[in-house]
Formats: structure tokens, C-alpha cells, sequence
């Protein structure tokens, strides 16, 4: 696994490659992540920095949609971090199906093909889950509630058929993590009333 100054060093070269409003995004999912994993007793808050900055590390290739998934889980895996390109395709599918992409799947019909069985596959664990959380409740601005971010989201690619479905799983995760942490997440993570209130879409 990378160390945080290595995640960063690799967040800071995509970023000069392909600047955008999702280089901040994913720092707030990475410090999202790190507070909710202090909180538990089974997570490592390291890991989970570095798993929530790089989680849309494939974008650095450009402007791309279901690509980005794709593209970060081939470069991660080069790089010899399994563990999170793994992260890189399952962090926007909750719900555990391919077919659920909020854009469009701009890759070949046997990467769309290995995305599926990818996901359908995959056993997802607690690390899965809560980069899937953090993506969820992260703005480039800050972290704010679940409902503002996915109407982000909504108001960008519209509302396909499978939306509610993959709305209930992101606040599954949640109420999962409430659990975990033993209080209402939102109290771990500076500013999110504040946020959740703001105009930082």
C-alpha cells in the first residue's frame, strides 16, 4: 500500500494532467474517509486516506466517464496496488451492479463485459464500503450530507431507472457506518451543516 506522501505525489501528477473540480473531490473523500476509519476499531485510517484520494486517480487520463474506472484500475495495478485498483471499480457501484453507472460507459463492450462480472463478483468489504460512502457525501468544497451530493450528481446526469436503487444503497452504507462508529458520521466530519447549506456544487 502507498504511504499518504506517495498517494499524494501520485494525486499531484494526475492533477497536472487533467486539472479539474475531482482532484478536490477526492481530497475530501480521503480526509472523509480517514475520520470515519479513526472512529472504528477494525480500519486503518492510513489505508483509508490513501484508498479515498486515489479512488478516482484514472481520471487523470482526461475527460472520461466510466472510463475513469477503468483507467484507475489498470494504472494501479501496474503500479502494484491491488488493493486499490480494486477500489477504483467498485467505488461507484454500491449496489453491486455494473450496469449502474451515472454517465456513460465510454469503454469497449468487453471492458463494459468485465466491469459486470467484476462487480458482480466482487465481495465487498468494509474499505469498499466506506470509500463508497465518502464518494458519496463529497463535494469539492467539503463533505456534506448524502442527499445534497447525490442531487449533485442527479442534476449532472439526469435520473435514470436504476437511481433510487443505488440511492438506497449509498444510505445502506451510511447506516452501516453509523453502526460501526457508534454516532451519526456526519458529527465526525468538519463543516457539513455548514457545506450541506453552502453552495459548493
Amino acid at each position: 500500500m502507498f504511504t499518504i506522501k506517495e498517494a499524494e505525489e501520485e494525486l499531484k501528477l494526475a492533477a497536472s494532467m487533467n486539472p479539474g473540480r475531482w482532484v478536490d473531490h477526492s481530497r475530501v473523500t480521503a480526509e472523509s474517509a480517514r475520520l470515519i476509519a479513526a472512529k472504528t476499531e477494525e480500519l486503518d485510517a492510513e489505508k483509508a486516506y490513501c484508498m479515498g484520494l486515489l479512488h478516482d486517480i484514472g481520471r487523470r487520463v482526461g475527460v472520461v466517464a466510466v472510463r475513469h474506472i477503468l483507467e484507475g484500475f489498470y494504472y494501479m495495478t501496474d503500479m502494484g496496488q491491488p488493493e486499490i485498483a480494486r477500489i477504483c471499480l467498485t467505488h461507484s457501484f454500491p449496489g453491486k451492479d455494473g450496469n449502474t453507472y451515472f454517465g456513460s460507459y465510454d469503454c469497449t463492450e468487453e471492458e463494459k463485459i468485465f466491469l459486470e462480472k467484476y462487480i458482480d463478483r466482487a465481495e465487498y468489504d468494509d474499505y469498499d464500503r466506506l470509500i463508497q460512502l465518502c464518494d458519496a457525501i463529497s463535494l469539492p468544497g467539503g463533505a456534506c450530507i448524502m442527499e445534497k451530493r447525490l442531487v449533485d450528481v442527479a442534476l449532472r446526469y439526469g435520473l435514470p431507472p436504476f437511481t433510487l436503487d443505488k440511492w438506497k444503497a449509498c444510505m445502506e452504507n451510511k447506516k452501516f457506518f453509523d453502526g460501526l462508529c457508534g454516532c451519526n458520521i456526519y458529527t465526525l466530519l468538519p463543516n457539513v451543516m455548514e457545506n450541506s447549506y453552502g453552495n459548493l456544487i
